[in-house]
């Protein structure tokens, strides 16, 4: 059994966030100046040259990439031969985020009391945590501040089997075409299929944490992926959604068995400043 003390994830949980809030990933880097060379149209190309200076400049001043620092979602792979000692996992995770926001100088955008008094917690706590209990003796957190401009453009639905997969290629493509400019195009579209209604939501995020050009090892799901990819920039939306052939970076998908009467499908949509780190203990 390995032991990891809370002080060395608090402090880890706070580099982190620091970190994605203003270094953006390099697969997304690669992603938009890819989509910067193959980009037509003179305005959607001068936007994407803008988000890459914007993420050069944000790196080399220590800036944040973006105002939304987001809403702190931490993913938590536990390896079961792992012992936590000196506290509470959850709270450290909290207690590290809350660091990362006050001592970053981040924006603090989590309200309490959601429907009424809506009430600043002023250190952007608490995050939204999903678990996951590994194999192995090592902790991995990945960090993903999610903006609520693409946050609100998240989408569920839950189809009837027989309509497949035309069904869900048209739900994403509506999806993102009634988002228009809200969610800062070019996008990392993650897709949830099968489970319930809550695990499609979990796994579709997930998949927009999965990288930008990657695919599923299923080569099926990962056909629909470069599919799905092919038909959402075909809406010509765009950058900043100014029309152009680049409305998303990657479409991710992750899939899972589910009930004879369901087809559940969960779309989340991520900006272009699609911000992730990881560290493993």
């Amino acid at each position: 059994m390995r032991e990891i003390h809370v002080d060395t994830i608090k402090t880890k949980i706070a580099e982190l966030c620091i970190d994605a809030t203003h270094k953006l990933p390099e697969d997304v880097r690669v992603g938009l100046r890819l989509a910067e060379t193959t980009e037509k149209g003179p305005l959607a190309k001068k936007i994407l040259a803008d988000l890459i200076e914007n993420f050069d400049i944000a790196e080399r001043q220590m800036v944040p990439l973006c105002q939304d620092t987001g809403t702190t979602v931490v993913f938590v792979e536990l390896g079961q031969e792992v012992h936590i000692v000196g506290g509470s996992l959850e709270a450290a995770i909290h207690e590290g985020v809350g660091r990362g926001y006050t001592e970053g100088f981040l924006r603090a955008s989590i309200v309490a009391h959601p429907f009424s008094t809506r009430q600043n917690t002023k250190n952007n706590t608490p995050a939204i945590i999903h678990y996951e209990i590994v194999s192995g003796n090592a902790l991995h957190l990945k960090v993903l501040p999610k903006g609520a401009g693409c946050e609100n453009m998240s989408r569920f639905a839950n189809f009837l089997p027989r309509t497949g997969k035309d069904a869900i290629i048209d739900f994403v493509l509506r999806t993102v075409e009634e988002s228009g400019g809200n969610p800062c195009p070019p996008l990392v579209i993650g897709v949830g299929i099968g489970g319930t209604a809550e695990y499609a939501m979990t796994m579709a995020k997930k998949a927009v944490a999965r990288g930008v050009g990657t695919h599923d090892s299923d080569p099926e799901v990962a056909a629909l992926e470069d599919e799905m990819r092919t038909k959402v920039n075909a809406l010509g939306v765009g950058p900043q959604a100014v029309g152009g052939i680049n409305t998303a970076l990657t479409v991710n998908i992750i899939t899972h068995p589910t009930h004879i009467a369901s087809l559940p499908v969960g779309v989340n949509i991520q900006c272009h400043s699609a911000r992730l780190k990881e560290v493993t203990l």
